[in-house]
Formats: structure tokens, C-alpha cells, sequence
């Protein structure tokens, strides 16, 4: 069995993993910012290091899985009012109700589809204090600078002597090419410096007291300070969508070596795109889904709904690193895989065992772990898991044999990748029962529908409100109603 090896985005290379203590991995995850209902994209990237864990935990090792949540109103551009505060005016909310509200819906679709929860999952909130420890620390060591309540990372000074741009690959240059000139950037020395902590306007409704302003943390610092507290200064492995590569990742580097003076992450690692139906996703553009709106096929893009095992399913036959392009047509194809797997494992104990076996089952189960070893290649252990299908296919219409213990070696491997380490529920785990409920479910919204239309509206409001007793809450917009269970 080869070992396990990494690609590392800070060298651009598979590198032999070696965690910094042996038998035990520490890993960050860059959580969700809770302004609004988790997109389907960012599924993907919590379900492949979900994965990862998983397969970790499999082959032995202790990990402590840090995942943050980003509740605090951080800004991404400086003369921007933060997404939290923004979508608490809107809803007419104060900001922690907003954070509250889709935490929730982030916990429950994660749930949904089959994520185990992470070891520690620490609030930006929950760590101003020790943000506000960090900024001084990083002031302390002259690489910061305060202006008008407000202060700034020193990128020029700090490029001094480190390599602002070594996980990106970005020249310093370029950093000022990609700039955007914004209210506020007049108070920086350069325009690649970035805040560590903005002086709050009047209008901005977090905000903390500090030895400089009441403000608010910058954007990065969260991730600095969460991922060190939890798994030390130097820690295995920092993963990410690979959206957050520059400046996110590139700033947290920056500020790590800054407070601690070592390099915080021996391994980088970031997930590709998913699009849909061949383009980038968007909500502007209407080329948008949620990722409930896939199980329960409340949508005007698939044709039916599709259940969370089987899109996890659909995400697992791509390498993590390779862009995914979700469609109706490939669902509908992952759809009849995921099935052809099922019914395989559903055979397995009603097989006829023999002297001896066709089918050499050590050989087999070493490909499986080898493509795992080789940076988690999903879509090369499902293909070695299909060599499997045709193996018990064959067996089950008297055509190949299998011994006891071979019959015991598959039963116990096959079920190992398919449950623990892709982390799919079988049918008769309830993986198909989401179809009978959309069923009753869209059948309940059409009698509301059809209840408002001839004005009996005692009707329609018992059918929500039955609905909402039992977890499932209708919205109603122009586009018709919806809902999240």
C-alpha cells in the first residue's frame, strides 16, 4: 500500500504526508460567513474535507477538525457596510438573530447531507479578545500601523523580509494591479495594506471596544487567530475554497508569521469550482441553486429531486481539485450509479461461498487505498468500488467464486469506503424517502394554492402552520412557494 501523499498548494506539488506529531492531524477548515442560506458550492467544499476527515479517522490517525463560523461584520472592501449588518436592516433583525438564523440552516444542510461535525467550530465573536491581542502583536513587531482609529497590515514592510505572495504564487506588483481604489484606502501607506481592525461609522452596528477605536476585526484575522488557539502555531493542514487562495489565505500567512514568526501550515489545500450547467453559478443571472432545492425538487432547472446521497455521490465521482459541473443529466447518471452500488452491497449477504475465489480481493482492496493515498482521488476509488459491483454481480449469477473470508474482506471494505469515507447512506438508511416526502409536500402546497385562490384562507394558513409544527417552513415569493425542511 503506497503512503499517503498531498497536493500542496504552497509548493505546487504532492508531498508524503507527515503530520507535525505522529498519529495526530490538525485541520482548519475556512467556515461560512452566516448572512445567508449556505449555497451549494460551499457544500462542496465542506463535503470534501468532510471527506478528508473521514479518511484520516480511517486509516488511524487522531484529527482535531477546526471549522470557524463568521459572525462578526467583518468588511471585504473598506467603504462597504458589512453582509451581516446589511442583511439585518433588510430583515429588520438584529445581526446575531441573522447569524443565528443561518447557522442554523448551515448546520441542518450539512446534516442533510451526511457531514460529520467538526472537532471545534469557534465563532469570530466568541475571539475579539484575543484579535485585539494579535493587532497589537502585530504592531509590537512594526508591522502595523495605526491611522485614525483604524489600523492597517504593513504588506511593504513585511515583504521585506517574508514573501507576501508565496501561496498565490502573486508578484508584489500584481497585488497593486488588483487593487481597487476605495473610500478609505487614503488612510494606508500602500494599497495592498489591509485592516487588522476598521475604526466602526456611526452606521455600523458590531462593534467591540479596542485600545485604538470601537471598530470591528479585519476580515482575515479571525481565521489567524481561531487556527492557532486550536491546533498551535504550526499546524498540518488549512483548507479552503480556492476563492479564499488570495488575499484571505495569503493575509493569514502574512499575519501568523507576523505574531508567531513561523509559517503556520505545512499543507495548503483548496477545493475547484462547481458550476451549473456548464457556467458559473449565480444568483444576478437566475444559473442558481440551493442545495435544498436539489433534494427536494423545488426548482426550475432539474427535473426531479434528487436525494442528498446521491448528489454527495455526484460530488465524490470529481477530484476535489477539479472544477464540477452540475447538471440534470449528470445526476441523473450519478443517480443510476449510486443505485447500481446499493443494490451490489444489498447482495452481498445472500452470496454463495466457495473453496476457493476468482477474484483476488487483497489485490483489489489495495488499489482502493492506494487511490485514496494519492490525494484523495475520489473518482478513482469509486471506479475500483464499481470493479467490486461487477465482481458481486458476477458471483451472485454463478459466474465467479468467493471464499468465506474473501466474502468477509469485501463485505467489510466495500462498506468502509462507501459509509465511512465517502460518507453515503444505503436505501435502507432512508436515502430514498426524501422522494414520498416532497411528494406529500407538493402535494400539501398545491391544496394551499389552490385554497388562497378561492379565498379560503383559514385553510391556508392551518396548512402552513401544520407544516411548520412538523419542521417544513413554506416561503412564498412571486416565483411560487418554496420550502426548507
Amino acid at each position: 500500500m503506497q503512503p499517503l501523499k498531498i497536493q500542496n498548494t504552497l509548493t505546487g506539488k504532492k508531498e508524503l504526508f507527515k503530520p507535525i506529531t505522529e498519529g495526530f492531524v490538525g485541520m482548519y477548515v475556512c467556515g461560512p460567513t452566516v448572512y445567508s442560506n449556505v449555497h451549494v458550492g460551499n457544500v462542496r467544499t465542506f463535503m470534501s474535507f468532510d471527506m478528508i476527515y473521514r479518511y484520516l479517522l480511517h486509516i488511524g490517525y487522531k484529527v482535531r477538525y477546526v471549522r470557524n463560523i463568521t459572525d462578526a461584520g467583518h468588511l471585504t472592501d473598506d467603504d462597504a457596510e458589512d453582509k451581516i449588518s446589511t442583511k439585518a436592516r433588510l430583515e429588520k433583525l438584529e445581526p446575531m438573530e441573522i447569524v443565528q438564523k443561518y447557522t442554523v440552516d448551515f448546520h441542518n444542510i450539512l446534516q442533510k447531507y451526511n457531514l460529520l461535525p467538526p472537532s471545534i467550530e469557534p465563532t469570530a465573536t466568541g475571539h475579539i479578545v484575543e484579535q485585539i491581542e494579535a493587532v497589537q502583536q502585530i504592531l509590537d513587531a512594526g508591522l502595523a500601523y495605526e491611522v485614525n482609529g483604524s489600523v492597517y497590515f504593513d504588506v511593504l514592510k513585511y515583504n521585506e523580509t517574508n514573501d507576501y505572495g508565496i501561496l498565490s504564487k502573486r508578484k508584489i506588483e500584481e497585488t497593486i494591479e488588483n487593487t481597487r481604489e476605495l473610500d478609505g484606502q487614503s488612510d494606508k501607506k500602500n494599497p495592498q495594506d489591509f485592516a487588522l481592525w476598521k475604526r466602526a461609522e456611526p452606521e455600523h452596528i458590531q462593534r467591540w471596544n479596542s485600545p485604538w477605536s470601537e471598530g470591528f476585526p479585519g476580515w482575515h484575522l479571525e481565521c489567524t487567530v481561531m487556527s492557532t488557539k486550536y491546533l498551535g502555531n504550526q499546524f498540518d493542514i488549512h483548507g479552503g475554497g480556492m476563492d479564499l487562495k488570495f488575499p484571505h489565505h495569503e493575509c493569514e500567512i502574512a499575519q501568523a508569521k507576523a505574531c508567531n514568526h513561523k509559517a503556520p501550515v505545512k499543507y495548503w489545500m483548496h477545493t475547484n469550482m462547481l458550476n451549473l450547467n456548464g457556467k458559473k453559478m449565480s444568483k444576478s443571472t437566475g444559473n442558481n441553486i440551493l442545495p435544498q432545492e436539489i433534494y427536494t425538487g423545488n426548482n426550475k432547472i432539474l427535473s426531479k429531486a434528487f436525494s442528498p446521497s446521491v448528489t454527495r455521490f455526484f460530488m465524490m465521482q470529481a477530484h476535489y481539485s477539479s472544477i464540477l459541473d452540475l447538471s440534470n443529466d449528470a445526476l441523473l447518471a450519478s443517480e443510476k450509479g449510486y443505485n447500481r452500488l446499493m443494490e451490489a452491497i444489498g447482495k452481498l449477504e445472500n452470496l454463495e461461498v466457495s473453496k476457493t475465489s476468482s477474484v483476488d480481493i487483497i489485490a483489489w482492496k489495495q488499489k482502493c487505498y492506494d487511490a485514496m493515498n494519492d490525494d484523495f482521488n475520489t473518482p478513482i476509488l469509486i471506479a475500483h468500488l464499481f470493479e467490486a459491483v461487477k465482481f458481486i454481480n458476477l458471483i451472485n449469477d454463478k459466474k465467479e467464486t468467493i471464499t468465506k473470508a474473501d466474502l468477509e474482506l469485501l463485505t467489510k471494505t466495500l462498506k468502509a469506503f462507501v459509509y465511512d469515507v465517502l460518507g453515503l447512506k444505503s436505501n435502507s438508511q432512508g436515502a430514498d424517502n426524501s422522494d414520498k416526502l416532497i411528494g406529500v409536500i407538493e402535494l400539501l402546497i398545491a391544496l394551499r394554492k389552490e385554497a388562497k385562490e378561492n379565498k379560503n384562507y383559514a385553510l391556508s394558513d392551518e396548512i402552513r402552520d401544520k407544516l411548520l409544527e412538523k419542521g417544513i417552513q413554506l416561503k412564498d415569493s412571486r416565483e411560487g412557494t418554496t420550502f426548507t425542511v
